[in-house]
């Protein structure tokens, strides 16, 4: 070889090398992590659909790390109040520091950035695609949104919002199918309420201005078409189908024995009290002076494994979409 085209080879080469080790020593290395947001709750038993949840997103990304958020402001500030007692951390030991201390999702995410995670998915437990979503979906695009005279300066990569339980509005991921899988889910009910020789009643939050009972009436159709030995009927304490809705179905199909569980991932005051509480405006009581006996079922369905692991592919897909590593 020419002595001259082999001392310019061998230039060019050593200005690449040096180059990709330059390169190397200033990768940008992103930070990423996953915001449970829940609505939260006050009751303790309750607190183990919450922490079905995130125990199983910790397991399939255990080098994540995974941070709890409360988007309820009342129930934030009774665990503030709770927090400043000393008395009630050591009647309540087992109340994890995380929930005592627990913030709302604006709070936590910039927490996260400012120990410089720039890649986070929030991944939130609500069960339809209805307001408390929608709302939390647009905390999250607003701040996906802050953009800075110099790119290095961003806030975040990439900040992204994954799908509530029953899916939501789109092509990719289409509510059908996780509908399906939900119901898939769910077989454990179908099998007590078979086993019991009763139907099976859902009673969902629901919304008195946001039209979410389409979602429970395709899953409570989905419901019937996967477990035809067993009637399931889905309710809300808000909105469409109401309770009355709920009692015609039972007793136009004779119906004389339910078992009934709170849609809903904890089993909290709605569940205790509305649903299986001794006040005569409780389903409960209500079923019972309509002659149907009332088997209640007092657990979140974030303590059901099925459950929780649809919430942790809902936070895989959306991390997946941005291009974030989840580990």
């Amino acid at each position: 070889m020419n002595r001259k085209v082999l001392v310019f080879a061998v230039i060019v080469l050593s200005i690449v090398f040096n180059q990709a080790v330059f390169a190397g020593e200033h990768a940008v290395v992103h930070k990423n992590a996953i915001v449970l947001a829940m609505f939260g709750t006050t009751v303790e038993p309750a607190l183990a659909g919450l922490i079905g949840i995130k125990d199983a997103i910790e397991k399939s990304y255990p080098n994540t790390p995974v941070r709890i958020a409360f988007t309820s402001n009342i129930i934030r500030k009774i665990w503030q109040k709770r927090a400043s007692d000393s008395s009630y951390a050591k009647k309540h030991p087992d109340v994890p520091a995380e929930i005592l201390h627990a913030q709302g999702p604006l709070a936590t995410i910039a927490n996260l950035q400012d120990e410089g995670f720039d890649s986070i998915v929030v991944q939130p437990t609500h069960i339809a695609p209805a307001e408390e979503f929608l709302d939390l979906t647009s905390y999250v695009n607003a701040l996906a949104s802050i953009d800075t005279i110099k790119a290095k300066f961003k806030p975040f990569h990439k900040l992204v919002i994954g799908r509530p339980m029953l899916g939501t509005f789109g092509i990719k991921y289409p509510y059908a199918e996780d509908i399906k899988i939900a119901v898939a889910a769910m077989k454990e009910d179908a099998d007590r309420a078979k086993k019991e020789g009763a139907a099976l009643v859902y009673m969902g939050h629901g919304n008195d201005f946001f039209p979410s009972g389409g979602s429970y009436l395709q899953f409570q159709h989905e419901m019937n078409a996967a477990y035809p030995d067993v009637l399931t009927v889905v309710g809300t304490v808000e909105g469409y189908p109401d309770f009355d809705q709920v009692l015609k179905k039972l007793q136009d199909a004779g119906i004389t024995k339910v078992v009934i569980r709170a849609f809903m991932i904890v089993a909290g005051d709605h569940a205790t009290n509305d649903m299986a509480g001794s006040d005569d405006d409780s389903w409960k009581s209500m079923l019972t002076r309509a002659g149907i006996e009332v088997i209640p079922y007092l657990h979140g369905l974030g303590e059901n494994s099925k459950v929780a692991e649809i919430y942790a592919n809902h936070a895989a897909d959306a991390a997946k979409d941005a291009g974030i590593d989840l580990n």
